[in-house]
């Protein structure tokens, strides 16, 4: 490990806004990470980390404390106890998208639909990284990590993670503490191995992405450029001569509601499903048994409705500007806030909040930033 110059984060972030930390530390080993973890936390200094900084949203004024730039890398290939299947254990700074292509090179069907998000391995499961219906969930086994209250380092299986929609125990929301503070070191998905028959596509998301009109079996490789082709033409990925690139992919999160609050929206609005958890367990006293098991009652499914309609029809196109400000929404995309070129976090904060303000105007939904907020209110 090395503590460095800091560098402004405007310069680390792809929506190029922050000063320079007080202090910043590379660690680029499993065990540097730990070493400087505990170190850190040990002066009880304020900490963030930062990986390919893609998600990070960070304020005009100095962060008067440690960050920690995540630059491990490596790929390890385990034996499945499923058969057809094969593990990778990927180091969390290793480059997402190079994970994907990794696995793609080789045939492993699971996360292909998630190729060109940007970010870091370890960044993934905190926020659940999904796209086109696929999310690492499905295929995340366990992580590596380390507690910020113990020093503590632990596997911990996906199922202690508290995986939703676009979250994690691990999460910092805007405005609220993670559940639990830790830093991943590791990550281990279980992959399908199709090799080069590729898979069929079932997702309804990805079908229509795609525009996939029969039940065929497609490449991955033929998948994952189509899909870097549609997320390119929406501004999703980073080019420096792009302004339309410059931000931190989808600023507001899609939003999650009851399905009688989706019914108050207008028919037009897109809406998916949020397949509740029907694999329950119900367990019924010896005594009462007669034979008979009663049918579950099937629990209300919330509903899932695009954050970047709701923002066209609030009113808020595509290239939308305040006036004198150099941050603007992209002209691809309605859900993505750009820095159009030497735009500060308070300009960016000034249109994400009139955005949520005319969302909320219109249809009563208050739409939740998706980037980690480092010294930035909304």
């Amino acid at each position: 490990m090395a503590q460095i110059a800091p560098i402004r984060l405007a310069e680390l972030t792809t929506l190029q806004t922050g000063a320079a930390p007080a202090r910043m530390i590379d660690a680029e080993t499993r065990d540097e990470l730990v070493a400087v973890l505990r170190e850190v936390w040990a002066t009880g200094d304020e900490w963030f980390v930062l990986g390919g900084g893609s998600n990070l949203f960070a304020g005009d004024e100095p962060f008067d404390g440690t960050a920690i730039r995540i630059r491990t890398s490596g790929i390890e290939e385990l034996p499945s106890p499923h058969p057809g299947r094969v593990r990778l254990r990927a180091q969390a700074g290793h480059d997402w998208d190079a994970l994907v292509a990794y696995a793609v090179e080789r045939g492993y069907a699971g996360i292909e639909a998630m190729s060109g998000i940007p970010g870091t391995v370890g960044a993934a499961p905190v926020q659940n990284v999904g796209a086109y219906g696929q999310e690492i969930q499905e295929t995340l086994v366990e992580v590596e990590l380390i507690d910020a209250h113990s020093g503590e380092v632990a596997t911990t299986p996906a199922a202690d993670l508290g995986l939703g929609f676009r979250t994690s125990v691990l999460k910092h929301h805007y405005g609220s503490a993670p559940e639990r503070r830790a830093v991943i070191l590791s990550v281990t998905l279980d992959l399908a191995v199709t090799g080069t028959a590729g898979r069929v596509v079932r997702g309804e998301q990805l079908r229509r992405a795609l525009a996939l009109t029969s039940d065929e079996p497609v490449p991955l490789a033929w998948l994952r450029e189509r899909i870097l082709q549609t997320r390119a033409a929406k501004g999703m990925l980073f080019d420096p001569a792009d302004p339309d690139t410059h931000g931190a992919g989808s600023f507001f999160q899609n939003a999650v509601i009851s399905e009688a609050a989706a019914r108050t929206l207008p028919a037009e609005c897109p809406r998916w499903p949020v397949t509740p958890d029907l694999d329950t367990v119900t367990v019924i006293p010896l005594d009462s048994y007669h034979g008979l098991t009663p049918r579950p009652a099937a629990p209300p499914s919330d509903v899932k409705v695009s954050a970047a309609w709701l923002i066209e029809n609030a009113g808020i196109r595509k290239g939308f500007k305040l006036p004198q400000s150099r941050a603007g929404v992209s002209t691809k995309h309605a859900l993505a806030l750009t820095n159009r070129g030497g735009a500060t976090a308070g300009e960016i904060a000034e249109l994400a909040r009139f955005i949520q303000s005319r969302v909320h105007a219109e249809f009563g939904l208050v739409l939740q930033p998706e980037p980690v907020l480092v010294d930035v209110e909304l």
